[in-house]
């Protein structure tokens, strides 16, 4: 027995007779039906309007009211369909029988009633009308959720190769009923140029392959000519021999999702680039026009991430663009003319602002101005007050683009040289800056092919003592042999190392290089081997506790022994974070590894801090060494600086020594040491030895003062 005839039903019996009803219906309960029952035509019409019924057995003889009176009556108001009738009657009555199927009667069983035959065409009739009853309902509920859905739907015909499109996916596209015939190329030719070989490979390899579903997103012309992201989900039904004989399915118009950012709301990419695309056409044909697109960057945005997690910096940037969009709503600032203004994310923690119809570049740098004042407040975040700060590139058209992402590029080249410009957040670009970019990429390639090759060579510049002459210790100095551009020195190359975070890898074959050469030193002059190495360490480094780590595997790998190595900083290693900066430096002074402060007197200069690091050596750099002699006062910043270091305990060299009066002078002074050309240039390891073994400054039998901690 099928589910359909597995529903209990519920009849209505019709007859006169006492007898036939009740063995009739007794019967029928016995099944498992509901009966009803009736005496009449006019009891049986009762029934049928106060109760629901499934089907109606009714028989044709009776008094008063017929029943083929009764099922002119039915069939006025229920079709045979919503209500089947079975008439009983006589065999010898052929003619009612006629009349009754004329009239809406299913079917008929005859007088005296086969009940086996009579319980099947009742349990046929009953399935039948459930049958229709769930194919009705399926068909509301489709008709339902074409209306509810925002999709439009099609099916497609494969054999006839005709298309039924949905009213609501002729809407989606702005066309009525009539407006779109039933060819599949009503959606092709609607593809935009750029994605009709992605959709029909998809369908291609859909229909080939037999896979489950076919899915693609494209553009789709909208009637008022503008194109419209859609997906596009379908199937394919197959016939027996595995043959698509039809492809059915749905179009989602989703280019709200697709075109804005989902974390603020704002334009993405996709759409900003499209935006940018037509301002670009509309200043090619209107060259007066101008348009700027201004790139807002937030400084250290990697700390906040750093210190608060992901989500506190989403929730950052979600309420930076608000900020920005009311600002920007409130654009009357804006000196002259009144430019379209789009604010968009493009991704990461940038924000870009479209400027259209603006009279000069004027415009754009007040613009860029206010938005950078816009985030000076703080912003409440998860309880927390959050400080921002950000630069500004810009790009404007007169500079001639004929491409969105060339826009972009020169607006991005421009922020970084607001970044790197300490006196200016705001930048416009110019072509120069496009040079110097790629000239920056082309170093920074060379630079990893030189890390990769170990291309990189170590020069050492004596540090002499000024009282005996001896060759007190080396300064390490790392020097890179390019084949286009010959040597290239350190200033060149170990900024833009430390911003790509090469520097690591540099620093690491310097000291592995000069802790190997030390050793060789030590092997083969003894005594007369220089006491240290000096190394410069980049600042950014002091922010990494694996230096301390790489500094023990070093020294094991190469020998040397940790007191005959010195770390050469700038007190822009400890600066920004001077706890993290003095833990790094206290496990490196544990190990028995000394420290130089280089360049002091130009940065900072904190008392506190030279304290604090328990910096062992002081460098006097080069420009107050340089005034010895030449100006009135010129000794007088060195002569303070040897007190300060003297009285904390720390020894003194003396950078960019260049002549004797400047030797003679540091040694009155009070200077210990001295390193400079008056010595000797950087030179590579062979040279540097002949010079230990020259000892040509030493003056004999002078012993080393007492006073010198540093490199005896």
């Amino acid at each position: 027995m099928s589910t359909a005839t597995a529903r209990p039903g519920t009849l209505l019996v019709v007859d006169d007779n006492d007898d036939n009803r009740d063995v009739l219906s007794r019967r029928l309960r016995q099944k498992g039906f509901v009966v009803d029952v009736a005496a009449s035509g006019p009891d049986a019409l009762a029934c049928i309007e106060r109760d629901r019924y499934d089907l109606v057995l009714l028989d044709v003889e009776m008094p008063g009211m017929s029943g083929l009176e009764v099922l002119r009556t039915i069939r006025a108001r229920q079709s045979h369909a919503q209500l089947p009738v079975i008439m009983v009657t006589a065999r010898s009555q052929g003619t009612d029988i006629v009349e009754a199927l004329t009239l809406g009667a299913n079917d008929y069983v005859t007088k005296p009633i086969d009940f086996p035959v009579a319980l099947a065409r009742i349990r046929t009739h009953l399935a039948h009308k459930w049958a229709v009853a769930d194919l009705h309902e399926s068909e509301e509920r489709y008709a339902l959720a074409m209306r509810g859905a925002n999709d439009g739907l099609w099916d497609w015909n494969l054999t006839t190769n005709q298309v039924h499109w949905s009213p609501r996916w002729k809407a989606m596209l702005g066309h009525d009923e009539s407006g779109i015939g039933d060819s599949p190329d009503e959606w092709f030719d609607r593809i935009h140029a750029e994605d009709v070989a992605g959709v029909k490979g998809a369908l291609s390899a859909h229909l080939i392959d037999a896979s489950d579903h076919f899915e693609s997103e494209h553009r789709m012309l909208h009637r008022t000519g503008v194109f419209r992201w859609v997906r596009c989900r379908g199937a394919a039904i197959r016939d027996q021999s595995g043959r698509a004989t039809r492809l059915a399915g749905s179009f989602t118009d989703v280019t709200e999702t697709k075109l804005s950012d989902a974390l603020t709301g704002l334009p993405n990419r996709l759409l900003f680039l499209d935006l940018l695309d037509r301002a670009i056409t509309r200043q090619s044909r209107k060259p007066e026009s101008m348009f700027a697109l201004l790139t807002l960057g937030f400084n250290r945005f990697n700390l906040v991430n750093d210190s608060f997690g992901p989500i506190t910096a989403d929730r950052l940037l979600a309420a930076v663009a608000r900020r920005l969009q009311a600002s920007l709503r409130r654009a009357d600032w804006i000196s002259r003319g009144e430019p379209t203004v789009t604010l968009a994310r493009l991704g990461g923690a940038e924000f870009n602002v479209l400027l259209d119809d603006i009279n000069d570049a004027s415009d754009a740098l007040l613009v860029g101005d206010r938005l950078r004042e816009t985030l000076q407040d703080p912003f409440e975040i998860d309880g927390r007050q959050v400080f921002t700060s950000a630069a500004v590139g810009i790009a404007i058209s007169t500079t001639g683009y004929s491409r969105p992402d060339d826009v972009l590029r020169d607006a991005t080249i421009a922020l970084n040289r607001a970044r790197a410009d300490n006196t200016s957040r705001c930048e416009v670009f110019d072509p120069d800056m496009r040079q110097r970019a790629a000239s920056r990429l082309q170093v920074e390639t060379d630079l990893r092919h030189a890390i990769e090759s170990r291309a990189f060579r170590v020069h050492y510049q004596p540090i002499v003592s000024l009282r005996t002459g001896r060759i007190a210790a080396f300064e390490a100095l790392v020097r890179w042999p390019h084949p286009v551009k010959g040597l290239v020195s350190p200033v060149d190359f170990i900024p833009l190392a430390e911003d790509n975070g090469l520097i690591g890898h540099i620093t690491r074959l310097i000291l592995t290089e000069s802790c190997e050469q030390m050793v060789r030193w030590q092997q083969q002059f003894g005594d007369h081997a220089p006491a240290v190495v000096c190394v410069n360490v980049s600042s950014k480094l002091f922010a990494d506790s694996a230096l301390v780590t790489e500094l023990t595997s070093i020294l094991e790998r190469t020998g040397l022994r940790a007191s005959n190595l010195k770390l050469e900083i700038t007190e822009s290693a400890f600066i920004n974070d001077l706890t993290t900066a003095r833990t790094i430096l206290d496990r490196a002074q544990a190990m028995g590894i000394e420290l130089s402060l280089d360049d002091f007197g130009t940065g900072y200069s904190s008392l506190s801090h030279l304290h604090g690091l328990q910096i062992d050596t002081v460098k006097i750099d080069r420009s107050f060494v340089g005034r010895i002699g030449i100006e009135r006062h010129g000794s007088e910043m060195v002569r303070a600086i040897v007190a300060l270091a003297h009285s904390l305990g720390m020894d003194i060299v003396a950078e960019g020594v260049e002549t004797p009066t400047q030797a003679a002078q540091l040694v009155a002074l009070g200077c210990e040491f001295a390193q400079g050309f008056h010595y000797s240039k950087a030179v590579d390891g062979v040279a540097a030895g002949e010079l230990i073994a020259a000892r040509p400054w030493e003056r004999q039998n002078e012993p080393e003062s007492p006073a010198v901690v540093g490199y005896a």
